[in-house]
């Protein structure tokens, strides 16, 4: 930790560190992963040297390195960085790197726990990154550090840093089932646990109470805090999970369809079966996503 916080303040060490890192490439926001076991997909490390050279039979003169940011490191102090290639012809790097571009919410849940986390960090920072180009406050350019870890005005000296929307998410149960809903924009047969963003002032567990009665017209009880993550999704979100209950002498539900497409108790046997359908699914839409960019 007291690593990563050096090479956010100190532009050389982070620029010594960037030499001798792991570098992950992404191409418009799209992480660059290869395939290990079967249904499965891991991310792509890379040495400067390897992007170097990825850059350079790219036509690029290698400056693109200077725009790496700084997403963690390993246990043994090695930094890690991503790099958005965009300006390059995705399918000439792939190629050169033996892996495929795949969209992060097709192959999120096909990733490690903790390569998961490191993806969609890295997604997450390039894209704050490029829409945070100009200041909010003076609509001046901003510039960032070498680690990637801050911008700042060129007019006014304010600082910006990466910021997160807070989100609860909640799993309701009347003992016996669980609660799920969908929106219109869902893919079609995915429901979810009731999430929503929270609102300025609110605690956790107002949060988690009044998204359940907008939605849903259910008062719930018993809130526990579950645990959290960041979600990258379509902007970068905090969420924070919550079980709740509600007595099943109360669990009639009145959706607010403005809100909702539909909502609807499900048993644990639906939602193990629905579980099994979606990872199926995963796993054929990786595989037509790798033979297309062949």
């Amino acid at each position: 930790m007291r690593y990563l916080n050096m090479l956010k303040e100190n532009d050389a060490a982070c620029v010594s560190a960037l030499q001798n890192g792991h570098i992950f490439l992404f191409h418009h926001l799209i992480p660059l992963l290869q395939r290990s076991d079967p249904g499965t997909f891991r991310s792509v490390a890379l040495s400067y040297s390897e992007v170097q050279s990825v850059l350079h039979r790219s036509g690029s003169d290698g400056s693109l390195l200077k725009e790496s940011i700084l997403i963690g490191c390993s246990e043994q102090n090695q930094a890690q960085f991503c790099l958005d290639v965009g300006e390059l012809d995705p399918a000439a790097v792939a190629k050169e790197c033996k892996g495929t571009f795949i969209d992060l919410r097709k192959a999120f849940f096909l990733l490690a726990g903790a390569e998961a986390h490191l993806v969609a960090k890295a997604q997450a920072l390039l894209r704050w990154h490029q829409i945070n180009r100009f200041s909010g406050a003076t609509g001046q350019l901003t510039h960032r550090n070498q680690a990637g870890s801050q911008r700042v005005c060129s007019s006014s000296s304010i600082v910006y840093y990466p910021k997160m929307s807070p989100v609860v998410i909640v799993l309701v149960s009347d003992g016996k089932r669980c609660l799920l809903g969908r929106q219109s924009s869902f893919p079609i047969g995915l429901y979810s646990a009731l999430a929503g963003f929270c609102d300025m002032g609110e605690t956790l567990e107002e949060a988690v109470s009044r998204e359940v009665a907008e939605e849903v017209g259910l008062e719930v009880q018993n809130i526990i805090y579950s645990s959290s993550q960041h979600w990258p999704f379509p902007h970068s979100s905090f969420m924070l999970a919550c079980h709740a209950t509600v007595s099943s002498a109360h669990s009639q539900l009145n959706v607010d369809h403005l809100e909702l497409e539909d909502a609807r108790w499900f048993t644990e046997e639906e939602i193990t079966c629905a579980l099994q359908v979606y990872q199926q699914h995963s796993e054929r839409q990786m595989e037509a996503s790798r033979y297309t960019q062949r």
